[in-house]
């Protein structure tokens, strides 16, 4: 008898040594990240309906910025007046409101997108991008039926926090499933779509606008997004990496297990008897409702304070997105002001095709090119900072150098070859955010890149711009002090390749955590 207690004790000591995973228990690690061979979805075609989603984002993007749909002010010379067209035109808009108007539509995908980052661990991310997408096909129907200024601009908001949701999962989905060899090219696929999106809106507003209407373009906008919000309720939902299947009884078990832990740790380590734990959570439900929401709430605020903390304390991640910041301040101005700077400087007629076609071309290859590159040179962070800087840099030049040319051809053909370099940081820069941050954390770094990148890139950038050229009147000089911010940027990724870096990629999980507590206590009970 004597004995007893000894050998009670001997598997609590054992506790701290390697515990064999429990039959029967899949590795969480990997298997909720692979896509089921019994699903209809294989990862070719995640990537095919992700890069569809993301042009038709794009897409309206370039729309708006279209001097078909955004038309232009009412002008007046020599007694005799020239209607109005697109939005400008209906609502009278300034260079500093329509500048606005575009931001608008930022202030929305800002706000949410955090919000859905820190909800991806409660609730299935898969899920969220078929509310995010409902959001965005509705928002986009009311553009359309705008009245004035300020309901297109609420309406610009809400397109925003739909978007937000497939911007912070849509790149980790991707990231789970591609090929290890071949991540950045997969990565550099979707973010194609970014110019090829915006370039395409040119070319369909213009069209759109001129022939039917700005408001069509927004209401066909909406109907091609609408099967796609469907395709997110519908589908059998996909899990990421570093988190646990929070639709299914797994998520709950894994839960039981996370509470019957802390019972333990709180007495002791000693085995509670199960009518005194019975006693326990039937007081604990008998509390206020109330004070579970409220105490619910506070551990997810903490729990994003503290993934934030993280972030930010990460150097790595924090010199990728202020070289982000920096150089999405120059694209962001670039694709809203770009059919004007071309029709006022070299009197385009047809602006939105010669920068539509420009822009699809080169970001097409420019993005696929950059993610070849970065995994023939091998895929790691100090690889991607090398490129990321040479890239922007040299395509920088060649930009600052286009707006000097006082012929069209001679600016379009050096103006292609610099949007080609600069568009080959798409792939390697979201590379950088994905693997600089352990599995549990991507959702939050892309939304938190995507955050900064807005706020303080593209968001201030159209309508001080904007505000700029209403003071000097002359897009030359206005283009060519916007197109030096560019050498920030690559001076910024330069630091970077010196930076102490590790991919985390493979890093424990969240989910590999709650494992290894499961075993601890299966041990120690």
């Amino acid at each position: 008898m004597a004995q007893e207690p000894e050998n009670e004790a001997k598997p609590e000591c054992s506790a701290s040594e390697p515990q064999p995973q429990p039959s029967g228990e899949p590795d969480m690690d990997t298997k909720p990240t692979v896509i089921p061979t019994t699903s209809w979805f294989t990862p070719k075609r995640l990537l095919a309906i992700f890069c569809v989603i993301n042009m038709l984002n794009y897409l309206d993007r370039g729309a708006i910025a279209s001097n078909g749909v955004n038309g232009r002010r009412e002008t007046c010379e020599g007694g005799t007046c020239k209607h109005g067209t697109g939005i400008q035109g209906d609502f009278n808009l300034t260079n500093f409101e329509d500048g606005v108007l575009s931001s608008a539509f930022m202030v929305g995908l800002l706000v949410a997108s955090p919000i859905f980052a820190s909800l991806a661990k409660s609730v299935n991310p898969f899920r969220l991008i078929g509310v995010g997408l409902s959001v965005w096909t509705l928002a986009t129907l009311l553009c359309g039926l705008s009245i004035n200024f300020w309901f297109i601009a609420v309406c610009r908001m809400l397109v925003g926090v739909g978007e937000a949701s497939f911007i912070s999962l849509a790149a980790p989905f991707i990231d789970d499933n591609a090929p290890v060899a071949q991540k950045t090219v997969w990565l550099s696929i979707f973010y194609m779509c970014i110019p090829a999106g915006y370039a395409v809106g040119y070319v369909y507003g213009g069209l759109v606008g001129s022939h039917f209407g700005w408001r069509y373009a927004f209401w066909v906008e909406a109907i091609l997004m609408f099967p796609f919000a469907i395709l997110g309720f519908v589908m059998k939902p996909l899990q990421l990496k570093g988190f646990s299947p929070t639709d299914s009884e797994k998520a709950s078990a894994i839960a039981t297990v996370g509470s019957e832990v802390k019972d333990v740790e709180a007495s002791g380590g000693k085995n509670e008897p199960l009518p005194l734990k019975a006693e326990f959570r039937g007081k604990s439900s008998r509390e206020p409702s109330m004070s579970k929401s409220a105490t619910t709430i506070l551990d997810a605020f903490s729990r994003f304070l503290k993934d934030m903390k993280e972030l930010l304390l990460d150097k790595v991640f924090v010199v990728n997105v202020l070289g982000y910041i920096t150089y999405n301040f120059v694209i962001g101005a670039y694709s809203y002001w770009g059919p004007k700077v071309g029709y006022s400087i070299y009197n385009m007629t047809n602006a939105d095709m010669m920068f539509g076609g420009i822009t699809v071309v080169c970001g097409i290859l420019g993005t696929l090119g950059g993610g070849f590159v970065l995994d023939f040179m091998t895929n790691s962070i100090s690889n991607a900072f090398k490129l990321l800087s040479v890239t922007t840099l040299v395509g920088g030049a060649c930009c600052f150098c286009a707006f000097l040319f006082r012929s069209e051809y001679g600016f379009l053909a050096l103006f292609a070859i610099g949007e080609l370099l600069v568009f080959a940081t798409q792939g390697p820069v979201n590379y950088v955010c994905l693997h600089c941050v352990k599995p549990s954390l991507r959702p939050l770094s892309m939304a938190m890149s995507t955050v900064a990148i807005h706020i303080f890139g593209d968001v201030p950038s159209s309508p001080l711009v904007g505000l700029m050229q209403d003071k000097i009147n002359n897009w030359r000089t206005t283009a060519l002090i916007l197109t030096t911010i560019f050498f920030p940027a690559a001076a910024i990724w330069f630091i970077g390749i010196f930076l102490h870096s590790v991919d985390r990629y493979n890093e424990d999980s969240e989910v590999e955590v709650l494992n290894v507590e499961k075993d601890e206590h299966s041990t120690v009970t």
